[in-house]
């Protein structure tokens, strides 16, 4: 029980400490890279790997039933995993997201990292591909925003130092992102 306790005292703790104006300005430059017939590309480790499908997917399908039947939203990620091996062993994993990054990002697509500490070196290195590109970047961190907070464009922190609290708070900011921006493009509420 104690734990669970630990747990709301987290969420409430976040949700006092996130500036939510982050989330509107994530939801302001994919709505314009939509609007400009734009892609997303997303990216992160571990948990954020799990992270960027899942965003990936409200994008490209449905985020709700109220949602079925748009115009999927392009939104691309790395995890083909036969190329993401043979980057990290023919280069180095530094390199893994950078790659896809170069053969995929043009000026006017939105590059959109994902680290919680914001100190992930294949992130970093990936999204300053983004930005000589002409990408827009978003990081999406937790903390203190790590290196990445002074390296993207758009920044949203979930500020708390747990990281299960912090990918917790990402999956709440990438449900009302994509509620925001289907509003935006179609005019309706997707939530």
């Amino acid at each position: 029980m104690k734990y669970l306790e630990e747990k709301i005292q987290l969420h409430k703790d976040m949700v006092e400490k996130l500036d939510l104006s982050e989330i509107q300005n994530v939801a302001d430059v994919i709505t314009k890279c939509y609007k400009n017939d734009g892609k997303l590309l997303i990216f992160g480790n571990g948990g954020s790997a799990a992270d960027s499908m899942h965003l990936a997917a409200e994008f490209e399908g449905q985020l709700s039933s109220r949602d079925k039947g748009r115009k999927p939203l392009s939104a691309l990620t790395p995890f083909n995993i036969s190329a993401l091996t043979a980057i990290s062993n023919d280069y180095d994993y530094d390199t893994s997201f950078e790659r896809f990054v170069s053969a995929n990002a043009r000026p006017g697509d939105v590059v959109i990292g994902i680290s919680t500490s914001g100190n992930s070196k294949n992130v970093l290195s990936a999204i300053k591909a983004a930005k000589k590109l002409g990408a827009t970047t978003v990081g999406m961190t937790g903390n203190d925003g790590g290196q990445l907070k002074d390296t993207v464009d758009v920044l949203l922190n979930v500020p708390v130092k747990n990281v299960s609290i912090i990918q917790e708070g990402h999956i709440m900011c990438y449900h009302r992102i994509v509620a925001l921006v289907v509003n935006e493009l179609f005019g309706y509420d997707a939530m």
